[in-house]
C-alpha cells in the first residue's frame, strides 16, 4: 500500500470515528447515499403519518366526548317523556318537565355546534370529508362525522305539552349511538395504522443505520493496522535514508 493510500485511509478513519458515521459524503459510498436518503424520506414520512394519526385520534376523542354529552341529555329527555306520559301529572307539572327538556335540548345544540378541535367544528355537519394523511405520500383516509344538531336528530320541536312520540327520542338516541360506534371503529383502524407506521419507521431507521452507522470495533482495529503500516513506512523510509547516508560516507571515506 502506497504512503498516500495509508495516509488517506487514516484520515478517513479519523473522520468516521469523529462522526460515528461511515457515510459522511457522497464520495464515501455514492450508491449507499442514494439508498440512505430514500429510506430516510420514507421513514420521516411514516413518522409524520404517525403524528397525524395521533391528531386524528385526539379529534375523534373530542367528538366522542361531545356525543356522549348529547346522549346523556337524550336519555334524560326520554326519562322525562316517559314520566310526562303518565296522566296523573298536572299542566304545571308537565310545564316544569318541558322547561327541563328545553334546557337539555339547548345543551344538545350547544354540544353539536360548539364541539371543535383546532377551530374545526365536529358535530354540526361540516366535518363531512376530512383527509387524514396517514401514509408517507400524504394519502390516508377520510374522516366523516355525522350532524348531531337538534334538526338532524329530528327533535328540534319535541315537546311533552301536547301529543308526542317517545320513539322520536329513541330514534335520536339510535343515531347518536351509531355515530359513536363509527367513531370507535375509525379509532380502532387508526390504532392499527399507528402501530404499522411505528414499526415500519423503526425498520427503515434500522436500514439507514446499517448503511450509515460506523462499526466502531472494526474501525478502531483498521485504524491500528493503518497506524502500524504508517509507522513501518516511516521506519523503513528512515532506515533507507540511513543506509543511503552510510553508502555516501563510505564513498567519501568518512567513518562514523
Amino acid at each position: 500500500m502506497s504512503a498516500s493510500n495509508i495516509s488517506s485511509n487514516l484520515t478517513k478513519t479519523y473522520e468516521q470515528l469523529s462522526s460515528m458515521k461511515k457515510l459522511n459524503r457522497a464520495a464515501d459510498n455514492a450508491a449507499g447515499l442514494v439508498i440512505s436518503e430514500a429510506l430516510k424520506s420514507q421513514s420521516n414520512g411514516y413518522s409524520a403519518g404517525y403524528n397525524n394519526i395521533q391528531s386524528g385520534k385526539d379529534l375523534l376523542n373530542v367528538a366522542d366526548g361531545g356525543l356522549s354529552s348529547i346522549q346523556d341529555n337524550l336519555q334524560r329527555i326520554r326519562e322525562l317523556s316517559v314520566k310526562a306520559s303518565n296522566g296523573t301529572y298536572s299542566y304545571d307539572d308537565k310545564q316544569a318537565m318541558q322547561d327541563e327538556i328545553d334546557q337539555l335540548k339547548s345543551g344538545i345544540q350547544d354540544a353539536a355546534k360548539g364541539t371543535e378541535y383546532n377551530t374545526k367544528k365536529l358535530l354540526d355537519g361540516s366535518m363531512a370529508d376530512m383527509n387524514l394523511a396517514m401514509n408517507p405520500d400524504g394519502t390516508g383516509m377520510k374522516i366523516q362525522l355525522d350532524n348531531s344538531t337538534l334538526e338532524s336528530l329530528g327533535i328540534k320541536d319535541f315537546s311533552v305539552m301536547g301529543k308526542f312520540d317517545i320513539s322520536d327520542i329513541d330514534e335520536a338516541i339510535k343515531k347518536v349511538s351509531t355515530s359513536r360506534s363509527k367513531i370507535g371503529a375509525t379509532t380502532s383502524r387508526l390504532e392499527y395504522a399507528s402501530n404499522n407506521n411505528t414499526n415500519t419507521s423503526l425498520n427503515l431507521t434500522g436500514a439507514v443505520s446499517n448503511i450509515e452507522d460506523l462499526d466502531v470495533g472494526k474501525s478502531v482495529s483498521d485504524m491500528q493496522k493503518e497506524k502500524v503500516l504508517e509507522e513501518y513506512r516511516m521506519f523503513a523510509q528512515s532506515a533507507k535514508m540511513k543506509q543511503e547516508v552510510s553508502n555516501v560516507n563510505k564513498l567519501l571515506g568518512i567513518t562514523q
